[in-house]
């Protein structure tokens, strides 16, 4: 079949462009859902726990809560989209994240929290799927790495700028104003939908999600990735408490480096990745993930925890963007769908369990022991990233057994 991408997006003798408007009306829903998103995930459990007599416990349920209903969403995302189209799935996804955040601050029940988090985390799961499935199609495959990472950065920058304004907004100005700003960010972005083109026309059969976490070409990837994840769902959920309250302005400058160090680390392994592969970037990626959390575990130290975090950051950038192109690369594009599913599920699987998790262990060894045993458990990933550079024989892997790659230009459609 001959490609379908448009003269214009190539020139002659040069890579093919990789700024389309299709691209940048994806753009528009990314910054909608990760600031949405962004801006009360280190709130909400503040917003539970500001009932005296709670503690972890209850800032980890919450946390835990909207990952699991996001993790739900994202494995129903994909047979959803093939029938209701990438569109509506979008759309849909961002009224689901946005409207119930107007209602957050009805009730303090621990009943009424969760019902929001377990809605909102559908919504989230529904905008990351479909809108992850689109994204892959609107970039050349020769630039995959690049253009993942920078779709990596405009969804982090919002997420820089949200996660410590979140934090700051609700104790300055209280919970209301900030509730109100995470739901117009996600329903305004709504507007760009209909710029975005709705399903993608792929030869070869649907891969299914488990189908797909079968295979040890992405279940490998996957799993390092959701190990990752782990530190990230602490990280935001527990540092404000773990931190003494007089050093409020390093917990605020911690969850600005976080995003911002990974945000940096996406780019460079996604042009690192195009010219040299993904494959190899794991194992440094989850080495710093997990240095960088032994460190945060001196809590008293405010300079240990700006370091940690911002080599957990680094870590965790470089992970995000190894894995995620290894796995697109290895299947064709009828699997996008399942890819983003598969990588979706492990990040916010692997933040919801970490939160969870960790509040339990935390109420039993403290703070600083429960740093540093998430950073011992960290390191069991180790083993499929090694698994996976032995199974695939090089550093830029292969596809899924008994599927090949979507032939060149037929993954950049408009």
């Amino acid at each position: 079949m001959t490609s379908s991408v448009d003269p214009q997006h190539r020139a002659a003798g040069s890579r093919p462009r990789l700024l389309t408007r299709a691209l940048l009306m994806r753009f528009v829903t990314v910054v909608g859902s990760s600031a949405s998103f962004f801006l009360l995930l280190s709130v909400v459990p503040m917003y539970a726990q500001s009932v005296p007599g709670r503690g972890s416990d209850e800032a980890g349920l919450v946390t835990g809560a909207l990952m699991l209903a996001t993790v739900v969403g994202e494995l129903m995302a994909p047979w959803l989209a093939a029938r209701c189209g990438y569109r509506l799935m979008l759309g849909a996804g961002l009224l689901l994240l946005g409207a119930p955040a107007l209602a957050l601050t009805v009730s303090q029940s621990m009943v009424w929290i969760v019902a929001v988090c377990l809605v909102r985390g559908l919504g989230f799961a529904f905008a990351v799927v479909a809108g992850g499935a689109l994204t892959v199609s609107l970039i050349p495959p020769e630039r995959r790495g690049e253009g993942l990472a920078l779709t990596g950065i405009v969804a982090g920058v919002p997420s820089l700028v949200a996660l410590p304004l979140g934090a700051w907004l609700a104790s300055h100005t209280g919970y209301g104003p900030v509730c109100a700003a995470a739901a117009l960010l996600a329903l305004v972005s709504i507007a760009a939908v209909p710029g975005l083109p709705d399903r993608e026309a792929t030869q070869g059969p649907p891969l299914g999600v488990f189908a797909g976490a079968r295979s040890g070409a992405l279940a490998r990837p996957t799993a390092v990735f959701a190990v990752t994840a782990l530190g990230a769902g602490i990280v935001v959920t527990f540092l404000p408490l773990a931190v003494a309250s007089r050093h409020s302005g390093v917990v605020a400058a911690a969850l600005f480096l976080q995003p911002a160090a990974a945000t940096a680390s996406r780019w460079f392994a996604g042009r690192h990745g195009d010219r040299h592969g993904a494959a190899g970037l794991m194992v440094p990626g989850l080495l710093a993930s997990a240095a960088g959390i032994l460190v945060v575990a001196l809590t008293n130290v405010p300079v240990a925890v700006l370091v940690g975090v911002a080599v957990f950051g680094i870590g965790f950038g470089i992970t995000q963007n190894a894995t995620i192109t290894l796995m697109y690369s290895r299947v064709p594009a009828s699997g996008y769908g399942t890819v983003s599913a598969l990588w979706n599920v492990a990040y916010d699987a692997g933040m919801g369990i970490g939160a969870v998790g960790f509040g339990a262990v935390a109420g039993l060894t403290g703070y600083p022991w429960a740093f540093a045993l998430t950073a011992a458990l960290m390191l069991t990933a180790l083993v499929p990233a090694w698994w996976d550079r032995a199974a695939v024989g090089g550093p830029r892997g292969r596809a899924v057994k008994g599927e090949d790659r979507a032939p060149a230009g037929e993954e950049h459609r408009e």
